[in-house]
């Protein structure tokens, strides 16, 4: 009886202490905190994060990467998002992201299978995807609201808004957003003023070659990107009347109507300068001023497609003022400007030939567009 008793309080003891052990060996609870996003939503988010996915703001891998100089916590990119870090300085300045995953965020709707499979803590998603946002909730990954037009297509003011709501989800005590905002000022207002007080009847007619192929012309209207670059430099969008006021499609008789100073083509596009000039397209442009005084320019290509808001657009600022009036900027180095910009906002210390790439970007970039 006494042996039977003995063995069973061993075996008691055994079993409490294997309770024990799992009660230890329980997952600590994740500590997190509440940001508001630019849908407005309040969203729930760990304080540690070292997996994220973006999902149809494409050039959101660029700014994550930079903000943190690494692109280590990235796991998943659209596809649209993949050609400009190939062919620019993000693919350069972190390699990694060329590995990272972009099947499961392409196509009509986010692969949830396959982006569990990857694990993500948050994805960045547009602020108008409500279909994303559910599917995610569902699946209890926290979904980021981006916005790409809360601030009428401001270039600069959305890169701060961009990197303040990246700085509350990582980095609260960060002074990058500080940093950014002040040069983005800094730049704003040299170009300013210099433009400022250019006659109406004075200032450079730029059409923007948006996306251009054989079969599509589209252009920057009255509420884009576009139109806000003009606006910065002083120059006029020759499109600002069209129906369609965001990307609008055109017609080359259009163009010839209005008969631009200046051509800017962006990296959305495989069209280069020489497209133009030559008509390799097939369309005939030989009668356009802007093509018969050499005055077609393609946007750059820094760590993103430079047309869009993104982390370059301090940088960018000062190339469109440049291209457009090269006169009135003569004493502007833009690669000290673009070392000067990344080292001191952001820690990156860029080399003669990494700046020159961004002024000479290849028709690559447009990969994933038409």
């Amino acid at each position: 009886m006494r042996k039977t008793l003995f063995v069973a309080i061993v075996l008691l003891a055994a079993v409490f202490a294997v309770c024990a052990q799992a009660v230890d060996e329980k997952p600590a609870a994740v500590s997190t905190h509440i940001v508001t996003d630019h849908a407005g939503y309040e969203v729930e988010v760990p304080n540690e994060i070292e997996r994220v996915a973006v999902y149809g703001i494409y050039p959101m891998p660029s700014v994550i990467s930079v903000f943190f100089n690494s692109a280590d916590k990235i796991v998943a990119i659209p596809k649209p998002a993949y050609s400009p870090a190939k062919s620019g300085l993000l693919g350069k300045l972190y390699p990694e992201i060329l590995d990272v995953d972009t099947e499961c965020m392409s196509g009509d709707a986010i692969n949830i299978e396959a982006l569990m499979a990857l694990d993500p803590q948050v994805v960045f998603i547009s602020d108008t995807d409500a279909k994303s946002r559910e599917i995610l909730a569902t699946a209890g990954i926290p979904a980021i609201g981006i916005s790409v037009d809360d601030w009428d297509y401001n270039c600069l003011e959305t890169l701060d808004h961009w990197i303040e709501l990246l700085s509350e989800i990582f980095e609260p005590d960060s002074d990058k957003i500080q940093k950014v905002h002040d040069y983005s000022n800094k730049v704003y207002d040299l170009v300013s003023s210099r433009v400022s007080d250019i006659p109406m009847e004075e200032r450079v007619r730029v059409f923007i070659l948006f996306q251009y192929s054989t079969s599509t012309m589209m252009t920057s209207g009255k509420h884009f990107f576009g139109q806000w670059w003009c606006d910065a430099v002083g120059a006029v969008n020759v499109a600002t009347d069209l129906p369609n006021q965001k990307s609008a499609p055109t017609s080359l008789e259009s163009i010839y109507a209005w008969n631009p100073d200046a051509i800017v083509i962006t990296n959305y596009t495989t069209a280069m300068p020489e497209t133009l000039y030559t008509n390799a397209m097939g369309d005939d442009w030989s009668g356009i001023k802007a093509v018969q005084d050499k005055r077609v320019y393609k946007a750059p290509l820094g760590i993103y497609r430079s047309y869009t808001a993104g982390v370059d657009a301090p940088v960018s600022l000062v190339w469109w003022a440049k291209a457009i009036y090269p006169e009135l900027f003569l004493d502007i180095d833009l690669a000290e400007i673009a070392k000067d910009y990344y080292k001191s906002v952001f820690g990156i210390e860029l080399d003669d030939a990494q700046v020159a790439s961004i002024f000479a970007p290849p028709a690559s970039a447009a990969g994933g567009m038409k």
